[in-house]
């Protein structure tokens, strides 16, 4: 395989998108140091001395697809009119950026693969959770006692819940039985929508 050859200076973006690419096609089980160094055309080595281990490569590719997925969202919800359209928009943006890019997607949650403290890795996940719990907010701004923090905190739970278990219901095809019928087919969009509406 012909790989591009990357510009000097960009080797570590040149191996991110490797990476990425090798995810598309091999899963996160075919993301090697190797693999990755082949696939970017680098040495064995420039992984390592980019990203130190493939920890470190899985979490700053999860760092990029995070950074993606905010700006996926926050696109959403800027173009609705009101909180609760903005947090609808906000669920409907989760599940079609997972639907998109389902390798990166599922690693951006594999936690056992990832190394949460790293900088550029924290930051985006705790952008991701800033805007859904915002949004949550937004979309019930009844004043809140400190009996009542539980009931924020689930709010902010079942939104989440309802979209990642969806996500990952559909990218395994589980809910196949439910949207393929003998005499009828759901858009799985149009359902989750219907989801998102009721209350």
């Amino acid at each position: 395989m012909t790989t591009k050859p990357y510009h000097h200076g960009a080797l570590r973006e040149a191996l991110l998108v490797a990476a990425e690419r090798l995810i598309k096609r091999d899963g996160v089980a075919g993301l090697t140091l190797r693999a990755a160094a082949r696939e970017a055309g680098a040495s064995h080595a420039a992984p390592k001395n980019h990203f130190d281990d493939l920890t470190g490569l899985l979490s700053e590719l999860a760092a990029v697809g995070f950074e993606r997925f905010n700006n996926h969202l926050r696109s959403a919800a800027s173009a609705e009119p009101n909180e609760q359209a903005r947090l609808n928009a906000i669920g409907v943006a989760y599940v079609e950026f997972a639907v998109a890019n389902p390798g990166l997607f599922q690693l951006m949650f594999r936690g056992e693969r990832l190394d949460p403290s790293r900088p550029a890795l924290r930051r985006a996940m705790d952008e991701a959770f800033g805007q859904l719990t915002a949004a949550v907010a937004a979309a019930h701004p009844d004043p809140l006692s400190e009996r009542d923090a539980v009931i924020a905190a689930a709010r902010v739970t079942r939104a989440w819940t309802m979209v990642h278990g969806y996500a990952m219901l559909l990218l395994e095809g589980r809910l196949t039985p439910l949207l393929v019928g003998d005499s009828y087919a759901i858009d799985a969009s149009v359902l989750l929508k219907v989801m998102l509406e009721i209350e």
